[in-house]
């Protein structure tokens, strides 16, 4: 974890924090304690809902993107590869002083170390907890502009941009997804962890619909969204699933849901969001959900809805349709 590599790079390994200005940590892990830093003087960067708001809860000053010059920056590095080196294109064109990298050895903190050290000099690592931290005291911002990287127009005529989900190519489950859904879905559609905006963007060709909320807890995501959704039906909430609140309850809800908090496949996800949909849908409501075929949603969408059956899907996919939420369910 940072915490412990940075308290050796601080005691022992010659890095040094400038006495004032902003301290930038980039993408931390929520459960890293960055005791050594200053609280006043520390902005905690995440785009991801749930860990923006698990930081302001702790009183840190937040923002969901690297924008503003800074004093040092620290980047915890994300897993995407054209990600983590866009970031790192970032901290050194806003930085006035040390960047420092950290990251896991499966998150590919060493091929980022090799990279780096073809173009600049750097510390050397310190190595502890499986992952490693390096530093640039002196940030050039030239050397690294070809890694910049933000929201590109693919060929498929969509915006994505590094790190978002499917950024390269139409997810296949939500293609499936959209393919199955029925010509009538109600005047309220909610569609939830809506990514880049695919399925929504498949939803409002319907012309009975009023309005499609586009739930989404990755800012970056859902900025992208907005660029493909431009239908003034469609309305955007930046939010984490799990706890957000329709102000009216809606006909349908509409999921590709996460299945990731970690490398492991964690059900419990996923299964969140069929409550979730449940709690949110009228008395006969709808729910249109893909999923990978090993994940077990059957006994979670039992609980959360009287009828409820698997309607489709290929070896990879499985498709299901629920409707009538189970009242206990609700919120």
């Amino acid at each position: 974890m940072i915490d412990a590599r940075l308290v050796l790079a601080l005691s022992e390994g010659g890095l040094v924090l400038p006495d004032t200005g902003q301290i930038t940590v980039v993408k931390p892990p929520v459960d890293a304690r960055l005791v050594d830093l200053p609280r006043e003087r520390t902005c905690i960067i995440d785009g991801f809902k749930p860990a923006y708001d698990t930081w302001k809860t702790r009183d840190y000053h937040c923002e969901t993107e690297l924008t503003s010059p800074n004093a040092a920056t620290i980047l915890c590095l994300p897993r995407a590869k054209k990600e983590a080196r866009t970031l790192i294109a970032q901290a050194m064109s806003l930085s006035a002083g040390v960047v420092i990298i950290d990251g896991q050895k499966t998150d590919g903190i060493d091929s980022i170390l090799r990279d780096m050290r073809k173009r600049i000099e750097v510390s050397a690592p310190i190595s502890k907890a499986h992952g490693k931290l390096f530093w640039c005291a002196t940030p050039v911002a030239s050397v690294f502009a070809d890694w910049r990287d933000g929201p590109t127009l693919t060929e498929g005529g969509f915006w994505t941009a590094p790190g978002v989900f499917s950024a390269d190519e139409i997810d296949p489950a939500s293609a499936l997804l959209a393919d199955a859904l029925p010509a009538k879905l109600g005047r309220d559609v909610a569609d939830l962890g809506a990514g880049w905006g695919f399925l929504s963007a498949h939803i409002l060709t319907r012309p009975e619909i009023e309005a499609v909320h586009l739930v989404e807890a990755d800012h970056m995501a859902l900025e992208c969204a907005r660029r493909n959704v431009t239908d003034p039906r469609a309305v955007f909430h930046w939010a984490d699933v799990t706890t957000w609140q329709a102000e009216r309850k809606v006909d349908t809800v509409v999921m590709n849901p996460p299945f990731h908090t970690s490398r492991a496949a964690d059900p419990a996800l996923g299964q969140a969001f069929v409550r979730a949909a449940a709690g949110m849908l009228k008395p006969q409501g709808q729910l249109w959900m893909v999923a990978n075929r090993h994940l077990p949603y059957e006994q979670c969408l039992q609980d959360s809805f009287a009828n409820c059956f698997e309607v489709g899907g290929d070896t990879r996919f499985k498709l299901f349709h629920a409707a009538r939420p189970k009242r206990q369910v609700r919120r």
